[in-house]
């Protein structure tokens, strides 16, 4: 059966929302395996407070990616190609910088581990954007699908909880998230 508006079969619109749901969950699964890991409480005490560079620029970019990561500091070269890919996917991404880092110093006391559900009810045009910088960051992907390009791999902040003991897989034999689509002839 085919959807009216789109012409496409509504199996292949519920496996697209599916695993655009997968992919959220990964990242937000990925955020909270490191914040455990590396021993950061997931509690209120954790807030937010600081004072990003004006505007939308990479420098405010860098400062707001080591709010939602929790890291002091990060690959300047990764954020340069994070940044970039990021902006190219999302016209209003630069902009959306600067209004994260704004509503960030104005809401100090919101938990870091909860900024995402707080920014849902305020504006979540920059829910969104927190989620497409973290996602970046942990898992090395920027766009949507069918348009996803790698930005990092062995650098992507997913492997840090585990480096001490797994190896990273050297190599990927298909595009990204080959495993998630059905086999020809299924």
């Amino acid at each position: 059966m085919t959807d009216a508006r789109t012409g496409r079969p509504r199996e292949a619109e519920a496996a697209a929302a599916r695993r655009q749901f997968l992919l959220g969950a990964g990242a937000s699964a990925a955020a909270l395996a490191f914040t455990a890991a590396i021993g950061l409480p997931l509690t209120a005490s954790r807030a937010f407070a600081f004072a990003p560079p004006a505007g939308g620029g990479l420098d405010a970019f860098t400062a707001l990616s080591q709010q939602l990561t929790g890291r002091p500091t990060l690959d300047a070269m990764l954020a340069s190609r994070i940044y970039d890919g990021l902006s190219k996917a999302d016209s209003a991404f630069v902009s959306n910088v600067a209004a994260l880092n704004k509503w960030l110093a104005t809401h100090a006391g919101v938990p870091s581990d909860t900024v995402t559900a707080a920014l849902a009810a305020d504006d979540p045009r920059l829910a969104k954007t927190v989620e497409r910088v973290v996602r970046a960051w942990y898992l090395g992907l920027v766009g949507d699908m069918p348009m996803v390009h790698v930005v990092a791999y062995e650098h992507a902040l997913m492997f840090d909880p585990v480096n001490d003991i797994l190896t990273i897989p050297s190599y990927c034999r298909d595009v990204p998230f080959y495993w998630a689509q059905k086999p020809a002839g299924v």
